[in-house]
C-alpha cells in the first residue's frame, strides 16, 4: 500500500474560488510547478522548456507545448497572470557541479530573464525555486543580488530552505524557495503544511523487474554501527566493494558513510531516500529492503518525487531520471500554492 501523499484538498480549500488565478510555468521541465498550482485550482497560461525530451513528456501530459528559448522570448508574448513560477537551472549554484553562478553564461544569467519578463509583466505573486546551496553561494553574494533585484522591481521577499521528506514524500531534497509579492505583503512559511515520512517502505511497490546488487558484491554495517541520521533522516548500512575515499580517514572509520562515494552507499528503506540526482547516470542509489539491496524504479522515482501513478512516461531509462532528478517535490508545490492563494489572494495575511 502506497502511503496517502499530502494532497492540498485536506485543507478543505474551495477549488472553485481560485480558478481565475493564473499562472505561467517558466523553465518548466515535465511539470511539477505546473501540477502543484493546478491541485489548488489555479490555470497555467503559458510554459516555457528548451529541453527536447522534457518537452515531450510535457506536451503528453498536459497537451501544451512548452518550446520556448526564454533568453529570445519578448514578454508581450506572454498573456498576462498573476504568478510566476519557476525552478530556474540549478547547476551553476548547486555543490554537485562548477557552483560558477552568474559566471555561467548558459545558466547562471538566466536569473535575469525572469527579471526581464517581470520588469514588463508585474505579476502580483512570484515564486522561485532552486538548490539549498544558492543561500551559501559566493557567500551569500549571489542571493543577495537576487534579493535586491526582486525587490528594486517592487516585490517583497521572503525564502526558506524547505525539504520534501517533509511534504509526504521519502526523500531528503532540501531545495530553497523564494516568495515574493507585489503589494507590499511578506509570506508566511510558517502557514506551509507539512507532512513529514520517516520512511521509504509504505511508498516502495512490493514486486517489480528490480536491479538488484549480487550479495558478493557489497558488506552491510552491523547492527550496532547503523544510525539514523538526525537531520535527513536517512540510514547508512553499507557499502559497495569499491574503493574508498583514503585522505583524511582515521583508522577504525572505514565503515562511516562519509568515506564512501554516494553511488557506493547502501541505505536501508526504514529511513529516508537521498537526493535523487540527474547527475547520476542511473539515477538512484541502492537501498536495503528485507533481504535484499536494489535500486528504486522508474515509478518509484517519480512517486518519491509526489507525482501521480497515472503520469505518462516516455523515453529511454537514463533520459527518464534524469527528467525526475531536474524536478521538483509537487507535494511541496501543492502545499505552498495552497498558502500563496490564502495569503495574497484571500486575504488570509497581514494587510
Amino acid at each position: 500500500m502506497v502511503k496517502k501523499q499530502l494532497s492540498i484538498f485536506d485543507n478543505n480549500h474551495n477549488k472553485t474560488d481560485v480558478e481565475g488565478i493564473r499562472f505561467i510555468d517558466l523553465f518548466a521541465g515535465i511539470g511539477g510547478f505546473r501540477l502543484g498550482f493546478e491541485s489548488v485550482g489555479c490555470s497555467c497560461v503559458f510554459s516555457s522548456e528548451i529541453d527536447d525530451h522534457a518537452c515531450s513528456m510535457y506536451r503528453l501530459n498536459f497537451g501544451d507545448d512548452p518550446y520556448c528559448d526564454i533568453t529570445t522570448l519578448d514578454p508581450k508574448d506572454i498573456p498576462d497572470f498573476d504568478i510566476l513560477c519557476a525552478g530556474f537551472p540549478c547547476q551553476a549554484f548547486s555543490i554537485c557541479g562548477k557552483q560558477l553562478g552568474f559566471k555561467d553564461k548558459t545558466r547562471g544569467t538566466l536569473f535575469f530573464d525572469i527579471c526581464r519578463i517581470l520588469e514588463k509583466k508585474k505579476p502580483s505573486v512570484i515564486v522561485l525555486e532552486n538548490v539549498f546551496n544558492l543561500e551559501k553561494h559566493d557567500k551569500g553574494r549571489t542571493l543577495k543580488i537576487m534579493i535586491e533585484s526582486l525587490s528594486n522591481l517592487g516585490y517583497s521577499i521572503n525564502y526558506k530552505i524547505l525539504n520534501a521528506k517533509d511534504f509526504g514524500v521519502p526523500q531528503n531534497r532540501e531545495r530553497i524557495v523564494i516568495v515574493g509579492n507585489l503589494m507590499g505583503k511578506i509570506f508566511d512559511f510558517s502557514k506551509v503544511k507539512t507532512n513529514p515520512v520517516i520512511s521509504m517502505v509504505e511508498f516502495l511497490d512490493k514486486n517489480g523487474d528490480y536491479e538488484i546488487l549480487p550479495k558478493e558484491s557489497y558488506i552491510l554495517l552491523p547492527q550496532e554501527k547503523i544510525k539514523r541520521q538526525e537531520k535527513s533522516g536517512l540510514i547508512f548500512c553499507g557499502y559497495r566493494n569499491k574503493k574508498i575515499r583514503s585522505a583524511g580517514v582515521r583508522p577504525g572509520t572505514e565503515y562511516l558513510s562519509r568515506v564512501h562515494k554516494q553511488p557506493n552507499r547502501i541505505y536501508d528503506s526504514k529511513g529516508i531516500h537521498p537526493t535523487l540526482a540527474s547527475q547520476e547516470s542511473s539515477g538512484r542509489y541502492f537501498i536495503k529492503v528485507d533481504d535484499i539491496v536494489r535500486k528504486l524504479t522508474i515509478k518509484e522515482c517519480y512517486r518519491f518525487m509526489g507525482f501521480p501513478e497515472d503520469f505518462k512516461k516516455i523515453g529511454g531509462t537514463a533520459q527518464l531520471y534524469a527528467r525526475i532528478g531536474n524536478s521538483i517535490c509537487v507535494n511541496m508545490i501543492s502545499a505552498i500554492a495552497t498558502e500563496i492563494v490564502n495569503q495574497f489572494f484571500k486575504g488570509d495575511n497581514n494587510e
